[in-house]
């Protein structure tokens, strides 16, 4: 069994030509999860060669706009494609992930007017019927649920642990995740300070996904360091959890080109002695 990781989105809220956004896709062999769905996801992930309905799983670390601005477009995409033959698409998150389900695609949702209009035009019911699909038209249904940390997931070739990352509580209720499988365990963090929590989650991994929002001395400086990872504190999370593979996705333009990730090696070699990479849009990384 095979694992490969596919970075679709490796920003921020605030969007540069190259990267905006989180989302990442883990293809098991024939499974494919997605973890958040930051802006554009659905078009990033179909550069990929993957299509929403090849996707059955998607799991959101916590709900600020540039983790799921891009759901309502992967719900309705899939949903458009199906004709009858696809499974029931599984969402889990923390709270809020029910809520917005319903208020996106439910009765009642802010797409209804859209979705109605599908199911009921004449020429939306023709075009369906000619790719195959057999009337009347279902509305979609999403399998949505909230979790918190402690959480187990069992899919089909893999279990999902979820623990606590500390980012913006109250306001926002945020978790990370630790996939298992047979070919391999990795764990994303999400947006999170560092903390015992993920540091015990990500025990013994293979890989983990960790924020980096700037430079360890610019983060310290800014008073930035609560709720967020800079560089020497995501290396010392790998570090302490033992995990050989550090993949820093997440990253202000600040760490982003030559010079600056040189710069990020020589702080990150101070406290860890692993393999980093520092993720890109579009990379393709075995686990």
């Amino acid at each position: 069994m095979t694992l490969q990781l596919h970075i679709l989105g490796g920003g921020t809220p605030q969007p540069t030509p190259d990267m905006f956004g989180t989302a990442y896709l883990l293809e098991i062999d024939d499974n494919r999860v997605m973890f958040d769905c930051g802006p554009a996801a659905t078009q990033k992930l179909v550069r990929a060669g993957v299509h929403p309905r090849d996707v059955d799983w998607m799991f959101f670390t916590h709900h600020h706009f540039d983790h799921d601005i891009d759901y309502p477009c992967f719900l309705l995409t899939r949903w458009d494609s199906d004709v009858g033959d696809l499974e029931r698409l599984h969402v889990r998150g923390p709270t809020l992930t029910e809520e917005m389900t319903r208020q996106l695609v439910g009765r009642g949702g802010v797409y209804e007017p859209d979705i109605r209009s599908r199911i009921e035009g004449p020429h939306s019911q023709r075009g369906f019927a000619s790719r195959g699909g057999v009337l009347p038209r279902p509305w979609p249904v999403t399998d949505a649920m909230d979790i918190a940390a402690g959480a187990v997931v069992e899919g089909p070739a893999w279990q999902v642990r979820s623990g606590h990352a500390a980012h913006v509580q109250p306001w926002l209720d945020s978790l990370a995740y630790r996939l298992e499988a047979a070919g391999g365990h990795i764990v994303f963090t999400g947006d999170t300070e560092p903390c015992d929590e993920v540091v015990a989650l990500a025990q013994g991994a293979d890989a983990m996904v960790c924020m980096c929002w700037d430079h360890q001395d610019a983060v310290d400086k800014k008073g930035s360091h609560p709720g967020q990872c800079g560089t020497v504190g995501a290396a010392r999370m790998a570090r302490d959890a033992e995990v050989p593979q550090l993949i820093l996705a997440h990253r202000s333009p600040s760490v982003v080109g030559h010079a600056t990730e040189e710069r990020a090696r020589e702080d990150i070699a101070s406290v860890y002695d692993g393999d980093v990479v520092f993720a890109q849009e579009s990379d393709v990384i075995d686990i």
